[in-house]
């Protein structure tokens, strides 16, 4: 069976997913698009070559009977809307994240979800996916390094624009190991806080770069995140878990190292799709597998909600200068780990 889907914003990241299931995925086509700019979608169905109908509205394209899937890549503050849609017709839908703008919005979606009776939502975190983060996992399931104490974390950007501000260093960049150390410990934050060192020169006026964030667990793992968003070297992404009897470190991109004029090296990515690239992929082949099957099984809307709680408490320890609690609340055996 091939799972027909439709795809609600033909931007950026939209016409990327576009691009996977068209040329690389299998199972899966597009049959609708909709985008606030008809004419970005019509010309996205024009470059792709897609068999599919422009919808002028996202809800007439959520209700349409040839759609069985949806993907939601449109403006963030409108992800809510849209899932809760998909929810309230029985579809599945991957959304990216943010799963929605607000805490509370992520949880109005996690109760629908459960009173709709069965899994829909994967919110699209791919760190989870990368082959890097899973060898990690593996190595701290296994114990071979003992219980995990520590985690020494670093995400950082050769550079931003001027309109990126200090809380998108939380909500738009270190909102990715929010997720992806919670699904790595298998635990959940209890408090977070954010120091700010020495700021950089080449960070805008507006902006703290670069900022820690610390955070606990309810297993007692102390973490720190360091976000430098204008390190001008390129795009590195680092986790080392010091364990009871060793240390695991995320493996590095592979890379030629090359000998050449009197230096020896290896070149470092500088685009955040490149670094992951093949995650992305696996990430949707995997939502279009699970739908197939009747079964989800990547980054849930209450991984969404947990990481969003978690992002608030991040912003307003950032305001505050203080340790924040995070408060998630019981998870809902509706979302078994």
């Amino acid at each position: 069976m091939t799972l027909q889907i439709g795809v609600i914003g033909t931007g950026a990241i939209g016409q990327d997913h576009i691009r996977r299931i068209t040329q690389a995925l299998s199972g899966a086509r597009v049959v609708a698009v909709n985008d606030i700019n008809p004419q970005q979608a019509r010309d996205t169905v024009a470059r792709y070559q897609l068999d599919a109908i422009v919808h002028t509205d996202a809800h007439t394209l959520v209700a349409d009977p040839a759609v069985q899937a949806l993907l939601v890549t449109s403006w963030g503050p409108t992800h809510e809307e849209f899932v809760l849609a998909a929810i309230a017709k029985g579809k599945p839908v991957f959304c990216e994240k943010p799963l929605a703008v607000t805490a509370e919005g992520c949880r109005r979606i996690v109760d629908a979800e459960i009173a709709h009776g069965k899994r829909l939502v994967q919110v699209g975190f791919m760190r989870p996916y990368d082959a890097g983060y899973r060898a990690l996992k593996e190595v701290i399931t296994s114990g071979s390094i003992g219980a995990p104490l520590m985690l020494h974390c670093a995400h950082r950007n050769p550079t931003v624009g001027d309109s990126y501000t200090t809380p998108m260093a939380i909500t738009d960049t270190v909102i990715h190991e929010l997720d992806v150390l919670r699904w790595l410990l298998d635990d959940d934050y209890v408090s977070a806080q954010v120091v700010f060192p020495r700021k950089s020169s080449h960070a805008s006026s507006h902006l703290a770069d670069p900022q820690i964030v610390l955070l606990e667990t309810t297993r007692g793992v102390r973490i720190d995140v360091e976000i430098f968003v204008n390190c001008q070297y390129g795009y590195d992404i680092q986790c080392a878990v010091v364990g009871e009897s060793g240390i695991a470190n995320l493996p590095e991109p592979a890379s030629v190292l090359l000998r050449s004029n009197a230096r020896l090296g290896t070149a470092i990515l500088t685009d955040w799709k490149q670094r992951f690239i093949d995650a992305y992929d696996v990430e949707l082949q995997g939502f279009i597998n699970g739908v197939r099957d009747g079964a989800l099984t990547g980054p849930s809307a209450w991984d969404g909600y947990a990481a969003a709680v978690a992002a608030d408490a991040c912003v307003k320890a950032q305001e505050t200068r203080q340790v924040e609690a995070i408060s998630l609340g019981a998870r809902p055996a509706f979302y078994p780990r």
